[in-house]
This record gives C-alpha cells, sequence and structure tokens, in this order.
C-alpha cells in the first residue's frame, strides 16, 4: 500500500477480529448511502479469495436496497481476475495485491486504455501461528528463513526447528501453510516478505485463506500467512518488523501509519472507458462499497476501512 501516513479520526466501531480487539474508527467524512432510480440487471465478480467474503456480505448488504439486482462471485484468486475482465466474462476484478504491469498491458492491447483500481478496503497480511506456540513476534528476516529456500533477507540460516525462535520448543518441526500461485497474497508475500525468493517445496498450499488459517489452528506447530480477516480463535496473528527486535502488532492504527510491513490495500478492478462513467450498476456498487455502510461491512468481516480521502469521491457523493 502506499507509503503515506494518515491520521485516524472518526467515529467508534468495534472489530471483530478475535485477538486484535481493539475499536477501529470509521472515518466521519465517508459518505452514507442513499438509493437512487434505475438500478437492475445481473453482475459478476471473479477474482481474490481473500475478497470472497467482503464481496458476498457486500452483495447482500447491496440488494437490501436493489432486491433485484443479481451479483454472481466467484473468489479463486487474484491471477483470476484481469483474464476475466479482459474476456468480458466479469464485470468486477477484486484483487489482494495491485495488478501487475504486464496484467495491465494485457488489458490495454484489448481494450486501448488502462483497468481502473479502486481501493475497497486495509489489511494486514498476517502470518498466523497456533494460539499454543510461545513465539512472540518475528522479523521478516527470520520468516523469510521459514517460508524461503533462497533467504534473500540474509537470515543466517535455514529455519525449520522453532527452537531457534522460541527456544522453548526446540526439536518442534516447523509446519508450513501458504496459497497457491494463483492467489495475489501467495505474490504480495513473496515480493514483499520474501524479496522475490523461492517458497520452500515444503508450504502446504491451500486453495483458499480459510483453509490457511484451518490448518494451522489445528496443527500444534503450524504457521501461515491470509489477510487478517480470516483470524480465528484457533490461532495468533504475529507482531512483525523488519527485523525480531523492531516489532509491531498488526493493527489498523499501524496500516495506517505504514508501521506494520505487511499492510496493503485490497483492490476491485474494473473495465471503465476514460472520459466515461462507469455502467450504472457498477457505479452504484463500488459507491456502496466506499460508502460508511459498506466500510461498516469492512470492520464487521475483520479488515480496516478506508479514509475518506483514499475513496474515488473523496467521501463525497
Amino acid at each position: 500500500m502506499s507509503r503515506t501516513p494518515f491520521a485516524c479520526a472518526g467515529i467508534l466501531v468495534a472489530a471483530c477480529s478475535v485477538n486484535l480487539s481493539a475499536a477501529v474508527e470509521l472515518d466521519p467524512k465517508l459518505a452514507e448511502y442513499t438509493k437512487v432510480a434505475g438500478v437492475s440487471g445481473n453482475i459478476n465478480s471473479i477474482g481474490s479469495d481473500t475478497l470472497n467474503n467482503l464481496m458476498t456480505l457486500w452483495a447482500e448488504g447491496f440488494a437490501e436496497y436493489y432486491p433485484n439486482v443479481n451479483i454472481q462471485i466467484e473468489g479463486k484468486g487474484s491471477t483470476t481476475a484481469p483474464p476475466a475482465l479482459i474476456e468480458g466474462t466479469s464485470q468486477l476484478g477484486p484483487m489482494s495485491r495491485a495488478m501487475s504491469s504486464k496484467e495491465i498491458d494485457a488489458f490495454e492491447k484489448k481494450y486501448g486504455y488502462k483497468p481502473t483500481g479502486i481501493k475497497v478496503a486495509i489489511d494486514a497480511l498476517a502470518v498466523f501461528v497456533h494460539k499454543d506456540n510461545p513465539v512472540k513476534g518475528l522479523g521478516l528476516d527470520q520468516v523469510d528463513a521459514i517460508f524461503s529456500k533462497t533467504r534473500k533477507r540474509g537470515f543466517a540460516s535455514d529455519i525449520t526447528d522453532w527452537g531457534v525462535v522460541a527456544g522453548e520448543w526446540q526439536g518442534k518441526a516447523v509446519s508450513l501453510y501458504g496459497r497457491n500461485s494463483a492467489s495475489g497474497t501467495y505474490g504480495f508475500f513473496k515480493e514483499h516478505t520474501l524479496k522475490k525468493g523461492d517458497y520452500k517445496p515444503t508450504v502446504k498450499e491451500q486453495p483458499g485463506s480459510s483453509a490457511v488459517v484451518q490448518g494451522v489452528a489445528s496443527d500444534l506447530n503450524g504457521i501461515g500467512y491470509s489477510g487478517i480477516g480470516y483470524v480465528t480463535s484457533g490461532v495468533k496473528a504475529l507482531p512483525l518488523g523488519e527485523k525480531a527486535d523492531a516489532l509491531v502488532e498488526p493493527t489498523y492504527e499501524n496500516c495506517l501509519s505504514n508501521k506494520y510491513p505487511l499492510g496493503r490495500f485490497l483492490f476491485v478492478y474494473v473495465n471503465k472507458k476514460p472520459n466515461e462513467p462507469m455502467p450504472t450498476l457498477v457505479h452504484e456498487f463500488v459507491r456502496y462499497i466506499e460508502s460508511k455502510q459498506g466500510q461498516e461491512i469492512v470492520v464487521k468481516d475483520g479488515y480496516f476501512p478506508l479514509k475518506a480521502e483514499m475513496t474515488l469521491t473523496g467521501g463525497g457523493k
């Protein structure tokens, strides 16, 4: 996400994440969503698994205003979003990472203009361990040495035993959980944590974010990465830092201030012609997502809400 710090102010909303229960503030400048006439039809959403729950909840909330609108949602990974937008099989492309230059070029080759990326929420990409794991936190160099065989962050040795980072667990083998290569979270973690290094072949690749967290929760020696919205009572999200002596909790405030090293925006991409409005149904759904009502859903699902200045309208209508 952007490295510009943002100030926190607004209405207190209780966060639902299990072990990060501090109140989250909704920006009072976020616009209230109001119903408009002439909204009907069908739209398809194809893309990120990380955003699957949010897209479903947003679609349900939107249907309260427009019961005749049908939104079909498929979440198999962020890499499925650009081809679907290019082929026209979807109108919404949720992604847990920014679209790559190669993906943007492919879209532009087809349409003659770039896709429009819309920020819809903030996520702390979390490293989860079993709730009974004694480790207090990890430096990214240690996380790299745990997940990567290339260790581009320069940690002295490969980490396969929990005793290296949690001495009382000497002799307990580290058990790795991650996503498959179709996932934007897989790509984001690879780029920002492993410095584009290679994953170890021992990572148990899971088809979705929920499966990663479930795997860690059922494996005492487990460790995995996923969006903060998937936290459960069976796991804990570790404080992280560039090094183990400067750890930061994965909180909203720490994402806004860029202190947490794996903060990121979540996006929805659309096909919008330059100097022309979005199709009415798509525009209204995006406006709903970025409204106060839409961002309340973000908080309820365990992610972090946008500030008004991050939205398309800057908090206006």
